[in-house]
């Protein structure tokens, strides 16, 4: 593993908290795949965990709660060959999954009011075109 994976600033997924799961996997690698274990589960206890301030940690649940089973977030990895590459692509999928769930939610938007001057010109252009067409009608030439 290279290191910590921070999530954001300073809170970084802990490694005792992190259940990871060995498989074999499917895709390229020959008769090798047979026999190695690539494919890798990480699973974290994200109901239970304390390494989330507990806002992060309740917007979490509640973003991820499709995704969650019993309280635990699943993060599969196979495209790889090497299972500690497919350790690392876990690692980092996991974490900034949680980046994106515990980011704070945007601001709301400030509804913009037209001009007046923008409005009246719009009005004035509109009556404009309204009466080049009407003066193309042959209503009047009989």
């Amino acid at each position: 593993m290279s290191g910590p994976y921070v999530i954001r600033g300073a809170v970084s997924l802990p490694e005792a908290e992190l259940m990871w799961r060995f498989s074999r996997s499917s895709g390229p690698g020959g008769q090798h795949v047979n026999t190695s274990d690539s494919q890798v589960e990480l699973r974290f206890d994200l109901a239970r965990t304390e390494a989330l301030p507990p806002v992060w940690k309740e917007r979490a649940l509640q973003r991820l709660a499709g995704r969650l089973v019993g309280g635990v977030i699943t993060v599969r990895a196979s495209e790889h060959r090497s299972q500690w590459r497919n350790r690392e692509t876990a690692a980092v999928r996991l974490a900034s999954l949680l980046a994106e769930a515990t980011a704070p939610p945007p601001k709301p938007r400030r509804p913009t009011k037209i001009p007046r001057g923008i409005n009246e010109r719009r009005l004035r252009e509109k009556k404009h075109r309204a009466e080049t067409k009407r003066g193309r009608s042959p209503r009047d030439w009989a």
